[in-house]
């Protein structure tokens, strides 16, 4: 993974957005393909790492693995490891992991509420592209 110039004006400007706007911070935490199905499948209880993965279909184990690293360093999800032979690794929602319920359910309403006219015009759009 490329190192993140922190000092850069880009990423100075980025900082200030995350801090001043709460849906830019919430979405920079769960936003992605990945995360939310992620969040999703952790709020019926704990599942072990393949489990989580079986889940998950098309998701490889690199976009797994670094998905997991993020939501765990954002407090949303918590990694157990037992010690014993071969590793048992299992992952659980924080209490933050758990109130993302409300806001999984809120996205999804919308979606279900406005998808059917987005998908219809997003297929009007490139229908009109010439191949």
């Amino acid at each position: 993974m490329t190192a993140i110039k922190n000092g850069t004006t880009n990423q100075i400007n980025k900082e200030r957005i995350f801090f001043s706007c709460p849906v830019t911070f919430t979405l920079e935490r769960i936003g992605g393909r990945w995360k939310p199905l992620i969040i999703y499948n952790l709020l019926a209880g704990p599942l072990r790492y393949a489990a989580l993965r079986r889940s998950l279909p098309g998701i490889t184990e690199k976009m797994l693995i670094q998905q997991l690293k993020q939501l765990e360093q954002d407090g949303l999800i918590i990694r157990k490891v037992e010690p014993v032979v071969p590793p048992h690794v299992e992952y659980s929602l924080t209490e933050a992991g758990h109130e993302m319920k409300e806001v999984l359910q809120a996205m999804s309403g919308w979606a279900f509420r406005h998808g059917t006219h987005l998908v219809a015009s997003e297929m009007n759009a490139t229908s009109s592209i010439p191949v």
